[in-house]
């Protein structure tokens, strides 16, 4: 959960050395967009596109919320506007405190679990 609590402070922050300082050599980002939203097709592979893709995605918004949560049993983060909706939610894999794979959901219909009043 270190990492989870890390890499949203960062993100929060828009710390593009943090976020990389998070990320193994060999770190790979997938983006389940559903369709509904413009992202990536394939996977962002190595530290810098990862942490610049990462940003994009999960950066600092006004108005929005990056939280630590607990994302099918693995460490992650949430990324909810002000009014409680959520816009991403991303499941960590780590291997000795280095994140190695960002699996990042950004479709609208499969984050309606994630909203919060």
């Amino acid at each position: 959960m270190e990492a989870a609590r890390r890499l949203a402070g960062a993100c929060a922050t828009c710390d593009l050395p943090a976020v990389e300082a998070l990320l193994a050599h060999d770190v790979v980002a997938l983006c389940d967009s559903g369709g509904l939203v413009e992202s990536v097709h394939e996977p962002v592979e190595g530290v810098a596109d990862v942490a610049v893709f990462t940003l994009s995605v999960l950066g600092g918004r006004p108005g929005t919320a990056v939280t630590v949560e607990n994302v099918n049993g693995q460490p992650g983060i949430a990324v909810r506007l002000i009014d409680g909706r959520a816009v991403a939610v991303v499941a960590l894999a780590c291997v000795d405190g280095l994140i190695t794979g960002l699996y990042i959901v950004l479709s609208p219909l499969k984050l309606r679990g994630w909203h919060r009043p």
